[in-house]
């Protein structure tokens, strides 16, 4: 349902390299009933899917290593990002999408997951919709090294910690990603492991 408060007057293109990049001119009408005109960029990136894999019997998860560019410009740091599995829809479905992109970037194959959140990513500046999945994994599943795809330029280093050093991670700083926060946190609010 389309929002009555909300009338967009112009999208422009300002970039369609990567992604999508628009800035769009619009109308909002705020409680008292007056119109304010605004302008804001909204980032296309299209949704994707992440994953955790945990293994109860060992008390690990498996968790990925790799360069990111705009953590690398935006702060004094080396851009190397410890993450989730996680990949972009592309034409998938969410399950289909991470149950290939499990095995292209960690090596595991997985054949069920559970659903566990739907999230925007950064609504403020992106239209980016992730979807969250756990399962749980063994070494019977071990198909490959994974790494990523050279084809996609992915050069992922695949990482097993301890469940509880990768939740200390979280507050020592070594692990900065969200999406990797929420799915370490699903799993121990949830008392899985």
């Amino acid at each position: 349902m389309k929002n009555p408060r909300v009338k967009i007057n112009t999208i422009t293109n300002l970039s369609d390299a990567w992604n999508r990049l628009d800035r769009v001119n619009f109308n909002y009408q705020i409680k008292n009933g007056t119109w304010q005109n605004q302008d804001r960029e909204s980032y296309f990136t299209g949704d994707g899917a992440c994953i955790l894999l945990y293994n109860i019997a060992k008390n690990t998860v498996i968790l990925i290593k790799q360069f990111r560019m705009p953590s690398y410009i935006d702060r004094d740091n080396d851009g190397m990002m410890i993450e989730v599995c996680a990949g972009l829809l592309d034409n998938d479905d969410p399950v289909t999408c991470i149950i290939k992109e499990v095995e292209e970037e960690t090596g595991y194959k997985i054949d069920t997951v559970k659903k566990v959140l739907e999230v925007y990513s950064s609504p403020g500046a992106m239209t980016e919709k992730l979807y969250y999945f756990i399962t749980e994994y063994n070494e019977t599943m071990k198909v490959s090294d994974g790494g990523g795809l050279v084809s996609e330029t992915e050069e992922i280093e695949v990482l097993e910690y301890n469940f509880d050093t990768a939740l200390k991670m979280i507050n020592s700083g070594e692990i900065k990603d969200a999406k990797t926060i929420l799915l370490l946190q699903y799993i121990r609010i949830n008392r899985i492991m």
